[in-house]
């Protein structure tokens, strides 16, 4: 029986998944003299800024604290006592103040799993510290000991006995900085109660605000993450202060409404490249730091479903595809099966979490159950060893597409790096592309030249897929598709994904997240909402600013949610309108 995939969708998503108009702050305590407590003029601030606090105590419990990352929408780092200088390898100074062996542990544990789970952030005071040292920079265990020992000729009293709510100097803003945009100011005046600061801020930090004396004031987010931290109190500065408040707020709001939608939206990359390393013995299981997607990245990206592709490198003449893969094997087929076969072991050994799916209904059947999905694919059809029956063999594994060629012209078409070898699909090519649409298995035509592409579209009975492709009007390479490409695409019922290859989206400077959405939304323009996707060939060189592993795949939404898509639009995007041509495919076979 046909499988009616917008049917399936209406009854899914009848309705939007509204957040709480008032998303959870949640709020380090303090610990004195065995209590956990709390400045009133944290939590006033938080629920003046449209907020709901929720106190956290210092519990260094991994699970307690997982749980309670659950349980956010935002987290807030409150001041208090130093911290321990050991964590950052140093010995104590003499002049280190009080530190509160306490809060240390928890709180840093804290900061780098909300960091990994894109929860929104302020840090205040001790908090702008415990981010730095959370996530690789340093602390000054004494300011004035700081400016003595680099000879600072400008020197101003950091730790005031003025009211709490009274200026008492200035800092320098950044016109590069979050900061910035919500004062609209280079110079603010703020309160200051301080004898330990950041002393350097770390990879994933840039400073943003400076003192006179060049104590560091203010840090934001290298990576396009709501992530800010302050030297000041904000929370005794009312007016002035409740802005930064604000800020939290709306960004948890945001990231409520995301974690909603991920609840409900089955989101599906359609193409990485993780198998890749496999050679290197990478571990799925754990965080692994050698690989852009594995167990722990996906949930902490909210992340269901990943199109996993046994990729084979095309050799160039006078080279063996043995010479060419990481585990030396001599047939490309094998080479294939054999990556399948390690990702089954992996599914296998982790079946509590994670499954194989193959079609549309298996994915919506795994994320019904909690669970993850692996999609089999192979990038380049060097895997089917010029025999036709080998369609049928793959097929039959799961693989639910086929890349028909890579870098470098093939026996069955040619590449958009190749050298025109057939003038397009060849005759072979033919019989595989027809072979594929009697098998349900999807023909991906990102890598192929455009010769290739309108034979493609010509010869299918079904529509294509370009997996992992992005908009040559943008980004003038060979592997981007033209405009007319993506119009023939779009009537032939099709779909093309962005990727995150950096080389793709601009031809210089850094690539982020927003060149992504500028080459999504340039797709939409000239195809429609439904025929557009991501494909983000993580593990391939794939992953940018703002979307560096599957970990950040949240950040996608909250980006659509900006620019105010449509739940409806959410989930087309994130897969739905993918799914459609899969089931149509599928629905075509004739074995």
């Amino acid at each position: 029986m046909d499988f009616d995939l917008d049917s399936h969708l209406d009854k899914v998503y009848s309705t939007y998944p509204e957040a709480d108009n008032r998303p959870v702050i949640g709020i380090t305590s303090n610990f004195v003299n065995g209590d956990a407590v709390i400045s009133e003029k944290y939590y006033k601030q938080v629920v003046r800024a449209g907020g709901v606090p929720l106190l956290i105590p210092p519990v260094s419990d991994i699970d307690v604290i997982v749980n309670t990352l659950e349980r956010i929408d935002g987290l807030l780092l409150s001041g208090g006592a130093d911290i321990n200088p050991l964590w950052c390898g140093e010995e104590p100074s003499p002049r280190l103040h009080a530190i509160n062996a306490e809060r240390d542990l928890p709180e840093l544990q804290l900061v780098r799993l909300a960091y990994n789970r894109q929860v929104p952030m302020l840090g205040i005071c001790r908090g702008i510290q415990v981010m730095a040292v959370a996530l690789g920079g340093e602390v000054e265990q004494d300011i004035d000991e700081a400016m003595q020992r680099n000879g600072s000729q400008y020197v101003i009293r950091h730790s005031q006995d003025a009211r709490r709510n009274e200026p008492t100097h200035s800092v320098s803003v950044s016109r590069e900085s979050v900061l910035f945009e919500l004062y609209g100011s280079e110079k603010l005046y703020v309160n200051s109660f301080h004898h330990q600061s950041v002393r350097k801020s770390g990879r994933l930090l840039t400073v943003t605000a400076t003192s006179p004396d060049g104590v560091i004031e203010a840090v934001e987010s290298t990576r396009l993450k709501p992530v800010m931290g302050v030297q000041w109190h904000p929370e005794c500065l009312e007016d002035d202060g409740v802005r930064l408040f604000e800020w939290l707020v709306d960004n948890a709001r945001s990231f409520a409404k995301a974690k909603a939608i991920h609840e409900k939206v089955l989101t599906v990359d359609t193409h990485c490249d993780t198998p890749m390393f496999f050679s290197q013995g990478v571990d799925f299981e754990k965080r692994d730091s050698r690989i852009l997607v594995d167990m722990h990245k996906m949930s902490d990206g909210r992340q269901d479903a990943v199109f996993m592709v046994a990729y084979l490198p095309q050799p160039k003449q006078g080279e063996t595809f043995m010479e060419k893969n990481l585990f030396g094997i001599e047939s490309p087929k094998d080479y294939a099966n054999l990556i399948f076969d390690k990702i089954d072991a992996i599914a296998s050994s982790n079946s509590k979490w994670l499954s194989l799916a193959s079609t549309p209904q298996q994915l919506y059947a795994n994320k019904a159950e909690g669970k993850k999905s692996i999609v089999l694919g192979i990038e380049n059809g060097l895997a089917l060893e010029h025999d036709i029956t080998n369609v049928k063999s793959f097929a039959e594994r799961g693989v639910a597409y086929i890349t028909l060629c890579h870098n470098g012209d093939n026996d069955i078409c040619d590449s958009a790096r190749g050298e025109g070898m057939h003038g397009g699909v060849s005759e072979f090519g033919e019989q595989v592309i027809k072979e594929m649409n009697r098998q349900g298995v999807m023909v991906d035509l990102s890598h192929a030249a455009e010769s290739s592409f309108y034979d493609a579209i010509d010869i299918s009975s079904v529509p294509i897929v370009c997996s992992h492709s992005n908009c040559k009007s943008l980004c003038d390479v060979p592997r981007n598709l033209t405009d007319e490409q993506l119009r023939r695409l779009a009537q032939t019922g099709g779909v093309a994904h962005v990727t995150l290859y950096a080389g793709f989206l601009r031809s210089n400077g850094e690539a982020s997240i927003l060149d992504a959405m500028r080459h999504l939304e340039h797709a939409i323009d000239v195809m429609g909402i439904e025929h557009v996707g991501i494909g983000t060939d993580f593990d391939g060189d794939g992953g940018v600013l703002g979307m560096a592993d599957a970990s950040e795949a949240i950040n996608f939404t909250l980006q659509l949610l900006r620019r105010r898509y449509s739940l409806r639009d959410i989930r087309n995007i994130w897969g739905g309108n993918w799914l459609r041509v899969m089931a149509e495919v599928q629905n075509n076979i004739r074995r």
